[in-house]
């Protein structure tokens, strides 16, 4: 008798859970075997012709956002560690050899960013404040959405001076009990005014403005689950409304798959949503989006974007791993093309790096962290 009451108790619970809403889908599990960074590897790295990579820095356990100061210093989140680094290259050899640690305690912090002479960070809940050397840390907000599926946060200013938090879904294909899941939020840079700004993206962690346009665009994960191609990850210009998810994808297209909304059917309501702007292969996970403003780099970079690709573990055959350009004309995105590529090997079976998160030094170069095996690469042009 106890155990069909256990029975019944636990059907009652599933039944009201926000995941028993997903749809039945399946995935293709394949994630290529982490092998430990040897210098060795640097060799494996490939670049457009000019350029060259190197080590900034490592052992850093799962460095992720990187945000670089106008001194040359580079602060590091850690969410693992929920602590934020400070590293310097000193003696301008293009490797780090001071680091300090100037905050701790934060839980699974991750977004940054500095915004007039002050430094923000973002864990799955909290937005803190603080001096740029990490003292007078104050709590600006302290009830953003629960994680659930995606808890890590990324920040930036806007050039309407406000603030905007991606806020990930709560699952992979369901219809959300928090509208704040699945968003952009913005506020003031006290924290207060907050409201709803894009809604319907599942997880926009990548995103940024135009330093021309001032257009923000913001590269989108697909749902898992629908097989090795479906669905696309998304470019969007990023303005007020619904972007669909979890009901459509790409350009207004129907997820069969997907729960139905509330009052309406999923077509009816795909045809009131934003369309994406470009599509990438799906799965590839793309974790961070920085706007070249550097002056080393070819002047073809200058206001063109790049996008740190996690690399997919759901697909037969692995896809990611990799940093691409997107490519911009006349203030349009026009298309993707492979930058620093080679992350995996054994024929795609292992990978020795995850590009996380990037940042433009003041001096040019481009950094890119991998959060799997704690190394922070330095890529540069000419000499």
């Amino acid at each position: 008798m106890k155990t069909k009451i256990l029975i019944l108790l636990f059907l009652f619970a599933f039944s009201y859970s926000p995941f028993a809403q997903q749809s039945s889908t399946t995935n293709t599990v394949n994630r290529p075997k982490r092998v430990p960074f040897n210098q060795k590897y640097l060799r494996q790295l490939k670049l457009p012709k000019g350029f060259k990579v190197a080590v900034f820095a490592d052992n850093l356990e799962n460095p992720r956002m990187l945000q670089a100061r106008d001194d040359g210093a580079v602060y590091v989140t850690r969410p693992d560690e929920k602590d934020v680094l400070l590293l310097r290259d000193t003696n301008s050899d293009g490797r780090a050899d001071e680091k300090k640690t100037i905050a701790s305690g934060l839980n699974l912090v991750h977004g940054i960013t500095v915004h007039n002479g002050k430094l923000y960070l973002c864990g799955e809940k909290e937005l803190y404040e603080s001096g740029l050397d990490g003292t007078n840390l104050k709590k600006l907000i302290s009830d953003l959405p629960d994680g659930g599926q995606h808890p890590n946060r990324t920040i930036g200013f806007g050039p309407d001076g406000m603030l905007y938090i991606s806020i990930g879904s709560d699952c992979n294909s369901c219809r959300e009990s928090n509208p704040e899941h699945a968003s952009i939020l913005q506020f003031a840079n006290d924290g207060s005014a907050r409201k709803i700004f894009a809604k319907g993206l599942r997880n926009t962690i990548g995103f940024g403005w135009h330093p021309e346009t001032k257009v923000m665009w913001g590269m989108d994960h697909g749902s898992d689950g629908l097989g090795d191609d479906l669905p696309p990850e998304e470019l969007n210009q990023i303005t007020q409304g619904d972007y669909g998810w979890p009901y459509c994808y790409d350009k207004q297209k129907v997820d069969s798959f997907a729960p139905e909304p509330k009052g309406t059917t999923k077509q009816q309501y795909c045809l009131l949503t934003k369309s994406s702007t470009l599509g990438y292969q799906a799965h590839s996970a793309p974790i961070a989006m920085v706007f070249y403003t550097g002056k080393q780099f070819p002047a073809q970079y200058t206001n063109n974007a790049f996008i740190a690709f996690h690399g997919s573990w759901n697909r037969s055959t692995p896809t990611g791993f990799k940093v691409a350009l997107l490519k911009f004309e006349n203030g349009k995105p026009t298309s993707f093309e492979d930058f620093l590529t080679g992350f995996l090997i054994d024929n795609g079976e292992s990978q020795f790096g995850r590009p996380a998160g990037l940042t433009v030094m003041n001096d040019g170069s481009l950094l890119v962290s991998d959060d799997t095996n704690g190394v922070i690469y330095r890529v540069s042009y000419g000499k």
